[in-house]
């Protein structure tokens, strides 16, 4: 109910890496952001708020923009996850930071890394050995 529009769930899920850019940077920044992503969704949307789409993927609009811009739907995953895209969206929330530098991919990777040394550490592999 935040956005004009209807989702109708169908029988396929659609899952697919995309690239466009950010519909809304060209009014905080003299460039549009790009975006990297999966397209991941089981349903088509329609309704006025499509008018206002949030991504354009290869030119074609996607997502929605609230008429007063306090809300944004997409169905793309990975959004934040270029620095470019990042700041755009925490500038269009209202927090202005630098993070230009900031490595997502960086910061994801040491992560994973340190969850399997966790699990290398705790788990009791001899004893889960039996049920894998």
């Amino acid at each position: 109910g935040f956005l004009a529009m209807q989702t109708t769930l169908e029988q396929n899920k659609q899952l697919k890496l995309v690239q466009g850019t950010l519909a809304f940077t060209d009014a905080l920044a003299s460039t549009n952001a790009k975006v990297t992503g999966y397209e991941i969704h089981q349903g088509v949307s329609t309704g006025n708020a499509l008018n206002r789409p949030a991504l354009y993927l290869d030119g074609k609009a996607e997502g929605a923009m609230s008429a007063d811009n306090q809300i944004a739907g997409s169905y793309v995953h990975g959004l934040f996850d270029h620095a470019e895209s990042m700041a755009a969206w925490l500038k269009w929330a209202g927090f202005e930071a630098e993070i230009a530098d900031f490595n997502y991919a960086a910061v994801r990777e040491a992560n994973l890394n340190r969850l399997a040394d966790c699990l290398e550490q705790y788990l009791d592999w001899d004893k889960l050995s039996q049920f894998i």
